[in-house]
């Protein structure tokens, strides 16, 4: 799935001559904590975070209900004084995957989505990217998680997905995840029903074992005695 597909397109933006009273504002009301910043229509020139807001504004000017006073003394302020300036981007034609490990590795919240010209198509955020995974999980629908811990060789993920189908089960996911012990997966099925106890005897019964999917990553931990 490609950021093009699960970015938010309508994107709320501002100007470097703005000030930071229409860009807190603009948050408030549409509930956001990104803001590109643009230039000639859709040239992106930096971003403007919530936080850099709340650093820039005391308290009372940033919650709306400092006096007139106060807020002469900072209406000065721009948007191009504390927006960060090249800011990190990812093209529409990334991946999901790409996104969500970008977004990982540069601690950020979202990235402005542009093109090859550096003109700003969208925005995505961590809560886009939550939206898309809950959709290529098949998790939006009523279902149960199975953890099963198989042996890392050919044929293993088959005799799962039989034995699940001839249950006459259907699948919303199925996840493969590395395990601490050599030679070993953890295999997650998210089947669409909430009677498993037939298909997990019969796992069993096919020597596999069962894991608790809420504890299995725990067990890699190293034990504080």
């Amino acid at each position: 799935m490609f950021v093009s597909n699960s970015m938010t397109a309508q994107v709320t933006t501002v100007t470097e001559d703005d000030t930071l009273f229409t860009a807190r504002d603009l948050m408030a009301d549409n509930q956001i904590r990104h803001l590109p910043v643009v230039a000639d229509g859709d040239k992106l020139t930096g971003i403007i975070t919530d936080r850099g807001i709340r650093s820039a504004l005391p308290y009372d000017l940033y919650m709306g209900i400092a006096n007139e006073q106060e807020k002469e003394k900072v209406a000065a302020l721009k948007i191009k004084d504390i927006m960060t300036r090249e800011p990190k981007t990812i093209s529409p034609l990334d991946t999901i995957q790409d996104a969500l490990l970008k977004i990982q590795k540069e601690k950020v919240g979202a990235f402005p989505v542009v093109d090859d010209d550096g003109r700003l198509k969208g925005i995505i955020s961590v809560r886009d990217l939550l939206r898309a995974f809950t959709n290529v999980l098949g998790i939006g629908e009523p279902g149960t998680l199975l953890c099963i811990l198989v042996e890392e060789k050919v044929g293993q993920m088959k005799k799962i997905v039989d034995a699940i189908t001839e249950e006459n089960i259907s699948f919303g996911s199925i996840l493969v995840a590395r395990y601490w012990e050599k030679n070993m997966r953890a295999v997650f099925p998210y089947l669409l029903t909430s009677n498993v106890a037939p298909v997990k005897k019969k796992l069993e019964a096919l020597g596999f074992k069962h894991l608790d999917p809420m504890q299995w990553y725990m067990d890699q931990l190293p034990q504080h005695k």
